[in-house]
């Protein structure tokens, strides 16, 4: 079988169109992403995520941004509600790992198997609050010892992690759905953002690019499409070696086709480009300007999964004890 093109589509509703049928036989995506114009019921998502693996293969990543708090997409009533991130700040990462596990094993009962989080942006008091709560803390310090917690339960509950958003989106001043931030901080000072990143480098999670304009890294590109900060800065200073994927490349902060884009994503050195609009056309175009998965990321893939393989040992805790030992947790400040 041919490898799979290099990218993650997103789809249009809640269950698969002839069409996008016709599209994954035809250009084969590595995996899907799922959001809320996805998701109705647990048995309506189990047989969404049934069909794509049916079209992609088993093995074939699902992901989902499931952080807790503002950015959930599995809900109430049909699924429990989780907190947002910044709760756990200067709480006992105990309660973090917990909270973490039971928000996976949801995720993957349902067949999503990519969680993407934990956000490792610093939460830095006058910035745009499209990080805000979804932040752990301002101290980097603080965000490594809950982020380490978080992607040991997110591991343990079954789930593979994806870290956002590299090398750091804390410093923005607006929404990167809408444009593109510019961050003119000097790299000394971006230091204490690349850290949360660098201290977990080689847990075995994914990492998500952020789309950043930092003046002092490359004045000229996002760090999505930007080989001096993918190569230089995530890959060198900060140390990351695993799978790298693009954060949606339909967000306003970049200007280009669906397939420039994709392109110019995996030139500069993502390993994975992500497309998630979900209209038919763009996930084509997308497609057809994406190469084959590298054996580079296939094996960085494998070894993500290796990673959340030994931390599960596929032995699940009873979710209502969980649940009841993080609320606990919650209540006694560390």
């Amino acid at each position: 079988m041919d490898r799979a093109r290099a990218v993650i589509i997103g789809f249009s509703g809640p269950a698969l169109l002839a069409e996008e049928v016709a599209l994954l036989r035809r250009f084969r995506p590595v995996g899907a992403i799922l959001f809320a114009r996805n998701v109705e019921s647990p048995a309506q998502l189990a047989g969404l995520t049934a069909a794509i693996r049916e079209e992609l293969g088993e093995s074939a990543p699902i992901l989902v941004d499931q952080e807790g708090g503002r950015v959930a997409r599995l809900r109430p009533p049909h699924w429990p509600g989780f907190p947002p991130p910044a709760a756990f700040e200067g709480r006992n990462p105990a309660a973090a790992e917990a909270n973490a596990t039971l928000l996976a094993m949801e995720c993957v009962a349902a067949g999503l198997d990519v969680v993407c989080s934990p956000v490792l942006d610093l939460r830095l008091p006058g910035s745009h609050d499209v990080i805000g709560d979804r932040g752990f803390s301002a101290d980097p310090r603080e965000v490594i010892r809950v982020a380490e917690a978080w992607v040991r339960g997110l591991q343990s509950g079954g789930a593979i992690p994806v870290m956002k958003h590299m090398p750091g989106h804390g410093r923005a001043m607006v929404d990167s759905h809408l444009e593109l931030p510019r961050v003119t901080a000097e790299r000394l000072m971006l230091a204490a953002d690349f850290a949360p990143f660098a201290a977990l480098a080689r847990c075995g999670a994914w990492a998500m690019t952020a789309h950043l304009l930092y003046t002092d890294l490359d004045p000229e590109h996002p760090a999505t499409l930007s080989p001096r900060v993918i190569q230089e800065v995530m890959r060198g200073e900060i140390g990351f070696d695993g799978v790298l994927v693009s954060d949606d490349l339909d967000m306003k902060a970049l200007s280009g086709s669906p397939g420039e884009l994709v392109a110019a994503a995996l030139a500069a050195g993502c390993d994975l480009a992500l497309q998630c609009s979900g209209r038919l056309e763009d996930s084509a175009a997308a497609l057809a300007a994406a190469g084959p998965l590298t054996e580079k990321a296939e094996a960085r893939m494998a070894a993500a999964r290796a990673a959340r393989d030994a931390a599960c040992n596929g032995v699940f805790p009873d979710p209502i004890a969980l649940a009841g030992r993080r609320d606990a947790l919650l209540r006694d400040v560390a």
